[in-house]
This record gives C-alpha cells, structure tokens and sequence, in this order.
C-alpha cells in the first residue's frame, strides 16, 4: 500500500533465505537474521545495491532453474531498471529483517515502520497455516543472541531440540520479535510504530498519515488502492496468505473464530507482560 502512489520501488523480503539472488545477491543462511557492525562486511555492499536498484543479473541468472525462475528474473530486472529510471524511494517489506532493523536504519538511513501485531491474531495465523519455524536459526548467530535475545536462551534451546506445533512455537515466536520491538521504540522515538489493528479499523486516515509522515504524497490512486484492498465487501477470510484484499475491520478479529476458549488464555498469559507493553485488557 506505501507503494501505491507510484513514489517507491517495492523489494518484498530480501532478507529471506529464500530471496532471489538477483534482487541481493548475499547469501542469507538463516531464516530472520541478524546484520550489525560486527558481521555486516558481507552485506553492505549487495544491500547498498538492492536500495540503489541495481539489479545483479549475474546472480539472478546463476539462481534460474525453471521457466518460471526465468521469468520471475526478467520481471525483476525490468522492476529494477524502471525503479531506478523513474528516481523511486526503495521500499524495503521484509517482517523477516525485524531484527536487522537498526542496521539498516543507521547504515543506510532507512525511515523504519514497524507493524505490531495482536498476539492471538499471530497464533491463529500460524496455526492456520502451518507455518514452522527452525528455532535452532537463532542459535547458530551468536550476535543474535547476545544482543537480543539472550533472555530466551533456554526456551530457544527447547524448541530447537523438540520441535513444537505451530501454535506454541508462533507464542514463543511473537515475544521473541515483540520483545525485540520494545527496545527499538525505547531507543528510536522517531520510527514509526504501528498496531495492524488500528491500521485495519480506519486504513484511509492511517494510511493518509502514514504517507505524510514518510514523504509520500496520498494520491487518488493510492487511496483507491487502499479502499479495494480493505473495502467491506471483501471477504474477512482469505482463501491463502498471498490474498491481499478483505474486510479489513472485520478481518482482525478472526482469531477469535479459530482459536479455542483455552487457546486464547493461553497465548494471554504466556505472552504477558510483553503484551501489556501494546495491548490492554479489552483488546482480548
């Protein structure tokens, strides 16, 4: 949606292990990885290039296995070079860079957005999906650990040595990346920080605010775009994670559909007092 002005080059999550190497040709060995000045030399250069838009075609086509690869490829390129051509804002999307976030503001002096999301609402969602996590990617970055989140060692530990259902992982999962979040608004006052409910509940007024506060200009194609992606008449239920448009008021309060009674007393008190830190007592 921040892109739908025409202002910004959109680059969804490069910091994925599964990123196409032709957006940032770096090796990313670890699902949510840690970048900071004590490993960043094997970065610096490939994410100076993504934000410059200069595609590595090189890498792209080394990375080519199938016709689809191919045109995936040709499309980014092509994204690339009109980004560049038309003087576009990269647009970095990545939830996966969450813990690199710092990094990239203070290295290459990214304006940060940082989407905070209802604990019950994320358990539902990996519950759904069945959505796993390696919690042992953690472990092998030291950096990691000893920056962030060395107060979850032993629970990492845990459900790196036993893997854990979906539902407990996205728990332990949400106070890891939450925790994290509370830090960056205790040291970054001037980064935006946004509920994804509130987002949801009033989306052209928040989205109008967020474009003012970025630099972007709300224009009447980007309110358009806002107003089909979240219009009522959208269902509240996507048919899979890649469907964008729904009743986004309605569609917040799903998980409390999918999750049982004592699921959601559970996500409650395990997540607690991280949750308070967003959150009260009638967001339940």
């Amino acid at each position: 949606m921040l892109a739908a002005s025409g202002e910004a080059g959109y680059i969804r999550e490069p910091l994925s292990v599964l990123h196409r190497p032709g957006i940032l040709d770096a090796r990313i060995p670890y699902w949510f990885p840690y970048i900071c000045p004590d490993n960043e030399r094997a970065y610096l250069r490939p994410v100076r290039n993504m934000l410059a838009f200069r595609y590595a075609t090189g890498a792209g086509l080394r990375a080519v296995r199938t016709p689809t690869d191919a045109a995936k490829t040709a499309n980014d390129a092509i994204s690339f070079a009109r980004y560049r051509r038309e003087g576009r804002r990269p647009l970095l999307k990545d939830p996966i860079a969450v813990f690199s976030a710092e990094w990239l503001a203070e290295r290459f002096g990214m304006d940060v957005v940082v989407q905070i999301r209802h604990p019950a609402a994320f358990a539902s969602s990996l519950k759904r999906y069945e959505w796993r996590h390696p919690f042992g990617d953690f472990l092998a970055q030291p950096l990691l650990m000893r920056d962030v989140l060395e107060p979850f060692e032993g629970e990492i530990r845990e459900f790196a040595e036993f893997e854990r259902p979906p539902f407990e992982q996205a728990i332990l999962l949400w106070r890891l990346i939450h925790h994290a979040i509370i830090g960056y608004r205790d040291r970054h006052p001037t980064w935006v920080f946004q509920r994804h409910e509130d987002l949801a509940a009033e989306p052209l007024v928040t989205f109008e605010s967020l474009y003012a506060r970025l630099g972007l200009t709300f224009t009447p194609a980007a309110r358009a775009a806002v107003a089909r992606s979240t219009d009522p008449s959208n269902p509240v239920e996507a048919r899979h994670d890649r469907v964008l448009h729904r009743d986004s008021k309605a569609s917040v309060w799903t998980w409390k559909e999918r999750l049982t009674a004592e699921e959601i007393e559970r996500v409650r008190v395990e997540t607690e007092p991280i949750w308070k830190e967003f959150y009260s007592d009638g967001d339940w």
